[in-house]
């Protein structure tokens, strides 16, 4: 199935991850050699997990393990709900069981017991920074030299946010730095040297220029009369032509 095909069909999936989110996690799933494996803290309904099994099924096949307690605590309208039926269905539908191993249990409970080693983990649960925080403590020490970590919501979302400043940007722990949207994915290592650390921190400050772009753009939309509005982009544009 080619990548078209793959997004027309996981987009009918209920879910809160960009198009562009989705295709980086297909590549980053694609691109595991098979060296540990495949995990997913926080899976709702299976959208992203669905971008993580197609990327794996048209890389070295490596199995995923989504973990969710699937009780929706924090979603408007289903507080309590319980959300595997719908995953199990979505993974059905993706023709994605045999590479999904769901463990319904929280982080910490899954954690406690988990042996494998991990290429690549995608961090996606409860959004409190003290969550996020225990969520990278628990399997930071899981995930093998060269595995890739990746937080969604690091853009908006002060926890997430807060997170990957503190033990991504301002650590001598990781390389390779980069970010989709709302993602922030970095490679564990050992050997850091100056120039990863300069081009980690490039990475930050443009981070944060988009963060405080997308804040803008936001407060344009919704916030700022439409006479306004036309009037701004009038003088964009100006400034964009002007010679």
């Amino acid at each position: 199935m080619n990548l078209k095909k793959i997004k027309n069909k996981i987009e009918k999936i209920e879910g809160f991850l960009s198009i562009k989110e989705g295709i980086l996690l297909y590549n980053l799933a694609r691109n595991c050699q098979g060296k540990g494996v495949i995990v997913e803290i926080g899976s709702y309904k299976g959208k992203s997990t669905a971008w993580l099994a197609m990327g794996s099924k048209s890389g070295k096949k490596v199995k995923i393990y989504t973990i969710d307690s699937h009780k929706s605590l924090g979603m408007p309208g289903e507080e309590g709900k319980d959300t595997f039926l719908d995953f199990k269905r979505n993974m059905e539908y993706m023709e994605a069981e045999d590479i999904v191993i769901p463990i319904v249990k929280t982080s910490k409970e899954a954690a406690e017991n988990f042996k494998e080693p991990v290429e690549l983990i995608f961090i996606d649960g409860s959004h409190k920074y003290e969550d996020v925080k225990m969520d990278f403590e628990l399997w930071y020490p899981k995930v093998i030299d060269g595995g890739i970590m990746a937080f969604h919501d690091t853009v908006g979302w002060p926890g997430p946010e807060k997170v990957v400043e503190e033990f991504i940007f301002k650590s001598n722990n990781f390389k390779d730095v980069g970010f989709v949207d709302s993602i922030t994915f970095a490679k564990k290592a050992k050997n850091i040297g100056k120039l990863d650390l300069i081009r980690t921190h490039y990475v930050y400050v443009i981070k944060k220029l988009y963060a405080n772009i997308r804040k803008f753009k936001n407060y344009f939309k919704n916030y700022l009369p439409s006479p306004v509005k036309r009037a701004l982009k009038k003088l964009l544009i100006f400034f964009l032509t002007f010679k």
